[in-house]
């Protein structure tokens, strides 16, 4: 593990085995300094606390470490992956299929955006104003 005292948001050994395997491989590129499983930890904390990134405990790697490492995960989509993937996860344990079957849509809001909303209320408005003149 690590030789800081744990803080509440750090991964458990169960949610990290969850994890770990939807993690992109290091491959390409310099060998990490730090543990995936402590950068991990750090964006934890960083969510859970709403504290700035240079505002990291120091005994989390360094901010800017963790930082790198967060915009990685979301410039190569892993974030949403991680996401999905989780989410499959959950609706199986549930009993449900993977993917939701079902959408529901406000039809006002369907019907606004396919208008297009200023748009169409400034054809009313000058609608309204012709038939003003005409009277």
């Amino acid at each position: 593990m690590t030789n800081r005292k744990a803080y509440p948001s750090d991964l458990s050994d169960k949610e990290w085995a969850i994890l770990e395997p939807l993690l992109p491989k290091t491959g390409m590129g310099r060998p990490r300094q730090h543990r995936e499983r402590e950068l991990l930890n750090a964006i934890w904390y960083i969510l859970r606390t709403g504290c700035s990134w240079r505002m990291l405990p120091h005994d989390f790697p360094a901010w800017q470490s963790v930082y790198s490492y967060f915009r990685m995960l979301k410039q190569r989509g892993i974030w949403i992956s991680l996401n999905d993937a989780l989410r499959e996860q959950v609706r199986q344990q549930a009993g449900h299929e993977a993917e939701p079957s079902t959408l529901v849509g406000d039809s006002q809001s369907v019907k606004t955006a396919e208008k297009g909303a200023l748009v169409a209320m400034m054809g009313a408005n000058e609608s309204k104003d012709a038939s003003a003149t005409l009277s």
